[in-house]
């Protein structure tokens, strides 16, 4: 699909056409390398004071700390950016190989390593269940054959049309995905433990896996596909990364430079931006990489918007908070992997607080990130650079987090020194929280939701807020708010849609 070329000056007689991209998380940052091998000049704006979004980089008392994601999966979508840049991925980025991608505490202390090794893992299974074992190969079977659909045949294909969706229901339909993925993994899997194993992965892209369609299944497949990998430098080294490919292509970005209002004309077409400091930047193409629900609802008047109203965004379903402690050590703990998932004592009971009842439980899981478990370079030395993440109500919740912060880190903290973290309290060296209050104070995350729009069924594909608006002509959407989802291959690929959507720049000659 082509869209007609939008009739605004550039300012500058014959110079490229030019795009302005909001925010720089890892959406926006792939868009504005597309966008600059194509040959649009390209300026991007960025209310913080460093890029990278959610996935901005935190340096205290020697310590540096990812803010948000961490685990690089389908790497081959990073290798096509630098090779449209004409560079070599691996020469500017060292990704090394988790193994385990994850070791799995579950509350009475049993242990499970999940890794891309079938055997290894099958192995494990037998452990807790053996007739579970060979359900695990069909479940497996399963989930590529989601993978080959969801993921490799639809994830940068626009939803622009109600007929793209006709066209793949049939093969949702034949892939059950009106089931959930707890329901799918159940089909196939009777072990508590291990129906626990294969179903956490949604709620590392803000889904709960009991309402969640069963499309997310594929995360298994794509994970055992291209493994589970950390960047050397933390993720903000591939932040990093994608700036000087942004910038070796001659892109300007411009960090503290809020975007007030997107603006638009008479015929409902995105002209430029205005900044909150009152400059009015124009362009001839608009790509938003800031969080979908608040691109319609802060950064577009009420009066161009026939679809995404305020009512219609009010009324969708959003993804998970996240609390994120971040916190060094004075010592290393050499015995805690990479990447440890903590499930407490209730599973589905926990996620039904979290994302139905909207109420802060008084147990928790964790996501405990221990990079320098990988890369020492990011603590001082004989120390370690830690954060623990817990999945929490959203901002619906009413939870007064400047009131109760301080009280459900230090619940954290004791959990943690109980288990796995021997002696924590008294090893801090540094700390840092984020609560869904900073989600959405500093990242202007409608309701401080983690992942935007929650991907049910319902709210997935052509449900989505589209990659191509539909309320203005010459804008555009990329991140995990918008199609395929959340989640650094997810954000990568919403940027390979743009290819098919916007127009080439011969269109404004």
């Amino acid at each position: 699909m082509t869209l007609a070329a939008p009739q605004v000056s550039r300012g500058v007689t014959g110079a490229k056409p030019h795009a302005i991209v909001i925010g720089t998380g890892f959406g926006g940052l792939a868009a504005a390398i597309r966008l600059g091998a194509r040959g649009y000049r390209v300026t991007m704006l960025e209310r913080l004071d460093a890029p990278g979004g959610r996935a901005y980089m935190h340096h205290r008392d020697g310590f540096s700390f990812d803010a948000g994601p961490t685990i690089v999966t389908a790497p081959f979508l990073l290798e096509e950016l630098w090779s449209l840049c004409g560079r070599k991925f691996s020469d500017d980025i060292d990704l090394r190989l988790m193994d385990p991608f994850y070791r799995i505490r579950f509350d009475d202390g049993k242990v499970f390593d999940y890794s891309g090794d079938p055997e290894a893992v099958k192995a494990q299974i037998a452990q807790y269940s053996p007739d579970d074992v060979e359900g695990y190969d069909r479940f497996m079977k399963y989930s590529e054959g989601v993978f080959k659909v969801g993921f490799e045949d639809l994830a940068h294909i626009p939803f622009t049309s109600w007929t793209d969706m006709a066209k793949i229901v049939p093969d949702m339909v034949l892939k059950q995905s009106y089931r959930t993925v707890y329901g799918m993994v159940s089909k196939y899997i009777k072990d508590p433990y291990i129906r626990q194993v294969l179903s956490f992965h949604p709620l590392l892209v803000g889904g709960n896996p009991f309402k969640v369609t069963s499309i997310y299944t594929l995360i298994s497949f794509l994970e055992r596909k291209w493994g589970v990998h950390s960047v050397m430098g933390g993720t903000g080294a591939l932040v990093r990364g994608m700036v000087d490919l942004i910038e070796g292509q001659g892109s300007e970005i411009r960090y503290k430079a809020e975007v007030e209002q997107i603006m638009v004309d008479s015929r409902r077409r995105a002209t430029g931006v205005r900044l909150a400091s009152g400059e009015e930047i124009a362009a001839d193409i608009v790509v938003s990489n800031a969080d979908a629900a608040n691109t319609y609802r802060r950064l577009l008047p009420a009066t161009v918007r026939r679809h995404w109203t305020d009512r219609k965004v009010e009324r969708s379903r959003f993804s998970a908070g996240l609390f994120v402690w971040y916190f060094g050590t004075k010592r290393q703990y050499p015995d805690v992997k990479h990447h440890t998932i903590l499930l407490g004592p209730r599973y589905r009971e926990l996620i039904e607080d979290i994302f139905q009842h909207k109420r802060l439980a008084e147990d928790f899981s964790l996501y405990l990130y221990r990079p320098t478990a990988t890369d020492p370079s990011l603590a001082p030395e004989g120390c370690d650079t830690f954060y623990a993440l817990s999945p929490v109500p959203h901002l619906e919740s009413g939870t007064d987090w400047a009131t109760v912060a301080e009280e459900y880190r230090a619940k954290i903290a004791r959990y943690l020194s109980d288990t796995v973290l021997p002696g924590l309290e008294d090893q801090i060296a540094t700390s840092l929280v984020t609560t869904p209050q900073d989600f959405q104070d500093r990242l202007n995350s409608y309701l401080g939701a983690g992942f935007s729009f929650e991907p049910t069924l319902t709210q997935s594909a052509w449900f989505r807020p589209h990659n191509v608006s539909e309320d203005v002509k010459g804008l555009y959407l990329v991140g995990a708010g918008t199609h395929p989802g959340a989640g650094i291959p997810g954000v990568i690929s919403s940027a390979r849609v743009l290819d098919t959507v916007v127009p080439d720049v011969s269109a404004f000659a």
